[in-house]
């Protein structure tokens, strides 16, 4: 479904993303790993169209995508849930929602009823401002909000990032049930354990390239990886 080919990407002199390759079958959740600085973040903001590789090629379902806008990319099934959640915190939990349809111009009941049904928290709050929600509620909300544009694949940028573990696992649950109901999922996280246990597939990424790969349970049960990013010894 998407192809990533010799991807660099140059910011400034600086190559934040070397020369990376990868595949993302339909129906996978496909988690990249590794720490900070590595060029996740990078990776999954040049499929999106938000910056331009300097090299390399990404193809999706066939078609070479690696030089057209962001919204015809969004156009053609492809979402970025984004770090940090970017809720707009002065609009309604609703309006939010609704903005991720903005490509659309048909109705969007049944698919507000599906980020209710998903999040039940979103529906008891959808006339609050959004900027009052907790953590936890505004990630629901742009796993929401990134639903409306009915996406055949949804990349996520750190969505545990700052949550307690309790609500991390509710994300975690959710995401495996969207991805159940046909949606192809590409993860950045830095939990490593709960992405790996989550991920049909999974690549680490160490200063801007792939240093192994594997599915996800080769990747839980590698004495490196263990050490690395799991915290445990071999």
């Amino acid at each position: 479904m998407l192809k990533v080919e010799n991807l660099k990407v140059n910011f400034g002199g600086i190559e934040a993303v070397k020369d990376i390759s990868f595949e993302v079958n339909e129906g996978e959740i496909v988690t990249l790993i590794g720490s900070n600085g590595a060029g996740k973040s990078t990776t999954l903001r040049a499929i999106s169209g938000l910056v331009k590789p300097s090299d390399g090629k990404i193809i999706f379902e066939g078609e070479d995508i690696t030089k057209i806008g962001s919204s015809e990319i969004v156009s053609k099934g492809i979402t970025l849930c984004p770090e940090g959640r970017r809720i707009f915190p002065d609009m309604t939990v609703l309006e939010n929602i609704k903005i991720g349809a903005y490509l659309r111009n048909d109705d969007l009941t049944n698919d507000i009823e599906k980020c209710h049904r998903l999040f039940p928290i979103l529906k008891e709050r959808e006339n609050q401002l959004a900027g009052t929600l907790s953590g936890g509620e505004q990630q629901m909300l742009a796993v929401a909000r990134s639903l409306m544009s009915r996406p055949k694949i949804m990349m996520l940028d750190e969505p545990s990032l700052g949550l307690a573990p309790l609500i991390v696992k509710d994300i975690f649950n959710i995401l495996k049930e969207i991805n159940e109901e046909g949606v192809t999922i590409l993860l950045i996280e830095q939990n490593a354990n709960m992405a790996l246990r989550l991920a049909d597939k999974a690549y680490v990424l160490e200063t801007g390239t792939i240093a192994m790969q594997g599915t996800g349970k080769e990747l839980l049960d590698n004495p490196k990886i263990k050490e690395a990013y799991l915290g445990k010894k071999n």
